[in-house]
């Protein structure tokens, strides 16, 4: 069991109305679906079932860049069993392409393919057997065309165009059109700056691609209406995006499209972009019949986007006591075939690449570029994870040639409440960095382990390399590393970031009950634990119904961008205090006169009753509502934001930021090239813990995905043919519990005013400093630069 400890210093608000209704915010009220999930009981979104449905499958592209000279699929379609067989031809509506920011991505290859598992042709059959069989009876014809693989191929002069005729390409924001999207940003004068410093640093940084990895495949079922729609029940992070693009594909109204969220196994990102949906919509429709389709883990490594591979320029200065003069940088982000949320992570990697430091003079560029790679877009830490990795180890490079801690170095340099970004907006809430820092320095070190008197009775399972029982202690070299690391929280840059939440009060067996309606999808993050809550706290009731999320109610917008306690959950806040004072509304209609309190008092709702502040009772909600309902639909917005200036990267471009501390103990065997992480202590500011116990494991969930990035996940693409070459879990290697140490979790509550109850978004934050941590430290234990993720053997023992 990981420790945790809860600060709030003396004086510091937390910005919450205190009340006492049990299972309330503050309080680690258990989640209602998570004995069902690890009874196995729970249903997923695999597990649907409809009488008479047909199986789909997805026939992929095995080459990364060709033309489709042809596509036989006759033997297919006369195969028993078999009830459609699409291609691009088939396809209904005018608008063939979908995408989340950019609609360049084909519901099905027009005759070019462009990456390596590319949707080529669609197959619905009565079993999923047959399906499969009439796929690979699919005959196709490619013209292999030259790849662009990295950034010397997309930027060269006669580079082949990954997508020709962009409307969104001139010569100045985006010089070439294999570029997706770039941002530079220039404050200062860092050319001046160079001069005062004492000692300069630069390093080049290459991140690996990462995937989301969750352990729920991709699946859904489409059920053809009467109407001529469609239901569509999914596992997804955001029903209303998916509504906009599959609509108009289908060739239908939104209001005959309508999309349930199933039971989801994971996302972190990799549910953002559309993957299955339109697929099995398309062939419900073609059929008359239900269509399931679920992937298998070969096919969901294809099926999704990937967090970008990047390669990063770094340079800082600092004058000799330790300030930070200057720093440059260049980000290039692969963003592969298709644009998915690309604009926006170069948005996060430039904006984000100073960290938590001040540093007033910057010359920063940040690029993503269209290549024949897997296309990557969204996952947990959304470009600031890339560039975290990079600044952290120039944060120990600067140390070290200076001969000072790295700790109080960072300290030194960190900002704080008040500090102007490199985009020139202000941090005008709580940036505790150097207590962080301090905090995770001050905690006492795991014991040393006493190799010679191990004995043969060692638990292996304790020793790098584990039950591999490769190592008994010989070579085994201890490291500790620190790291921190500074995340934005919501949708930034001028997007209409809302959500919306529709809240019900009746009355049912002389009890008041509320129901809580969103459109909030529930990847584990814990959101429907958190809203019954707030409505608990708000209403003063003990039974809330938390409804099926569906597109019968407004927007929620995605689960990402550690959002969703802050927007959806403040959409529920706003929403319950309009039902509030609509009970108010009535309680004095019926009985102000009878009482002076009613009209003169503050009243609150708690434990099913109005009361004063003074806690006089006036009247339950059974009698004030008797056997009325309310019932109230509301927006939630945060405070707007701006957009980037494409040309000097300034602008109020954030609504919040968040901020996590690490501190990495390592033992490396330095024979073998083996490492085994001890712990990963962890400090973070959640502003208001609504359920402390969802904050732990959202940080200890966080650290582990920034572990498995640092020593073992990459997915691996021939550089020769863009082929994926490890999709499945014997090849791409995530942590398991023997993998994962002891993961302490300090938790300061700093609040933020601009925020519902004070809070922060904070599932993203743990995972970017935790993986520069993990680096610092075996840096540390053998003296190696290691400027790649992830850290492979070969590394550590000199073979690569």
């Amino acid at each position: 069991m990981a420790q945790n400890t809860r600060t709030a210093p003396a004086g510091t608000p937390t910005n919450v109305t205190q009340k006492h209704n049990q299972g309330g915010i503050g309080e680690s009220t258990l989640r209602p679906d998570g004995t069902l999930k690890v009874t196995g009981e729970f249903a997923y979104s695999s597990d649907m079932w409809h009488e008479d449905m047909l199986w789909g499958q997805t026939l992929r592209s095995t080459v990364a860049h060709a033309e489709i000279v042809s596509i036989d699929v006759s033997e297919a379609l006369a195969m028993s069993g078999v009830y459609a067989v699409l291609t691009y031809d088939d396809l209904p509506a005018a608008m063939k392409n979908y995408g989340l920011e950019i609609q360049d991505t084909p519901v099905l290859a027009n005759g070019r393919v462009r990456h390596h598992g590319e949707p080529v042709a669609l197959i619905a059959a009565d079993h999923p057997e047959t399906a499969r069989r009439a796929a690979a009876k699919v005959k196709i014809d490619y013209r292999e065309l030259p790849l662009v693989t990295d950034e010397a191929s997309a930027l060269a002069p006669d580079a082949p165009l990954i997508h020709e005729g962009r409307d969104d390409h001139h010569s100045g924001h985006v010089p070439h059109p294999n570029i997706v999207h770039r941002q530079p940003i220039i404050r200062g004068d860092v050319a001046e700056a160079r001069r005062r410093a004492d000692v300069i640093v630069e390093g080049e940084y290459v991140f690996g691609m990462q995937d989301q990895a969750f352990l729920g495949p991709e699946s859904g079922l489409a059920v053809p209406a009467e109407d001529g729609g469609v239901d569509l029940y999914v596992a997804t992070q955001w029903l209303h995006s998916d509504l906009k693009q599959i609509a108009p594909v289908l060739g239908l109204p939104e209001e005959k499209v309508r999309m349930t969220l199933s039971g989801v196994g994971g996302a972190f990102g990799g549910r953002e972009d559309i993957s299955m949906q339109i697929h099995a919509c398309l062939l419900a429709l073609r059929t008359g019949k239900p269509v399931k389709i679920v992937y298998n883990r070969f096919e969901s490594f294809f099926g999704h986007v990937h967090r970008h591979p990047a390669k990063l320029w770094y340079e800082h200065g600092a004058t000799k006591d330790g300030k930070i003069t200057h720093m440059k940088c260049r980000i290039v982000l692969d963003g592969g075939a298709y644009a998915s949320a690309s604009p926006a992570v170069v948005g996060n990697a430039s904006s984000l690449s100073v960290g938590p430091y001040v540093i007033d003079d910057v010359d920063i560029e940040a690029i993503a570029l269209y290549t024949n790679n897997p296309p990557c877009g969204a996952m947990r830490g959304f470009g600031a994870v890339q560039a975290c990795f990079a600044y952290e180890a120039q944060m120990d490079k600067l140390a070290a040639k200076l001969d000072m801690d790295p700790v109080e170095f960072r300290q030194l340099n960190a900002m704080e409440q008040g500090t102007i970004m490199p985009t020139g907006q202000v941090v005008d809430s709580p940036a505790p960095v150097a207590e962080l820092l301090r905090r995770v320095k001050a905690r006492p070190m795991p014991p040393e382990r006493q190799w010679e008197t191990a004995g043969e009775g060692a638990d292996v399972r304790a020793l790098p390399g584990g039950l591999s029982n490769t190592t008994h202690g010989e070579g085994v070299v201890r490291g500790v590393g620190y790291a921190v690391g500074i995340k934005n929280v919501g949708f930034s840059e001028g997007f209409d970031d809302y959500s919306t939440a529709r809240v019900s009060l009746e009355v049912i067996n002389g009890e008041p009950v509320a129901m809580v309606h969103t459109a909030m999808a529930e990847v584990g993050q814990g959101g429907v634990t958190v809203h019954a809550q707030i409505a608990r706290t708000e209403l003063g009731v003990t039974q809330v119904t938390i409804h099926p999320a569906d597109t019968q109610v407004g927007s929620a917008g995605s689960t990402s961008a550690s959002r969703q306690t802050y927007m959806t959950g403040g959409a529920v806040k706003n929403t319950c205090e309009a039902v509030r004072e609509r009970v108010l509304e009535i309680g004095r209609r019926k009985f102000g006169s009878y009482h002076p309190a009613w009209a003169t008092a503050e009243l609150v709702l708690e434990s099913g009753k109005v009361v004063t502040d003074g806690g006089e009772v006036l009247a339950s909600l059974a009698d004030v509502l008797e056997n009325e309902t309310i019932d109230i639909e509301l927006e939630f917005r945060h405070r707007p934001t701006q957009a980037f200036d494409l040309v000097t990267g300034q602008g109020d471009g954030h609504v919040q930021y968040t901020f996590a501390a690490h501190r990495a103990v390592v033992e490396v065997d330095t024979e073998l090239g083996l490492v085994k992480v001890i712990e990963l202590a962890t400090a973070q500011d959640v502003g208001k813990a609504l359920n402390m116990l969802s904050v732990v494991g959202q940080i200890q969930g966080g650290t582990t995905q920034g572990l498995g990035v640092a020593v073992m996940e990459e997915i691996i693409v021939d550089p020769k043919t863009a082929k994926v070459r490890n999709p499945s879990f014997t090849d791409y290697l995530i942590p398991t519990i023997l993998d994962t140490p002891t993961i302490p979790v300090d938790v300061l509550e700093l609040a933020d005013p601009n925020a519902p109850y004070g809070l922060r978004g904070l599932g993203e934050a743990p995972t970017l400093s935790s993986t520069p941590a993990v680096l610092a430290a075996i840096r540390q234990a053998t003296g190696l630069e290691l400027n790649k993720t992830p850290v492979r053997p070969e590394a550590l023992t000199g073979t690569l």
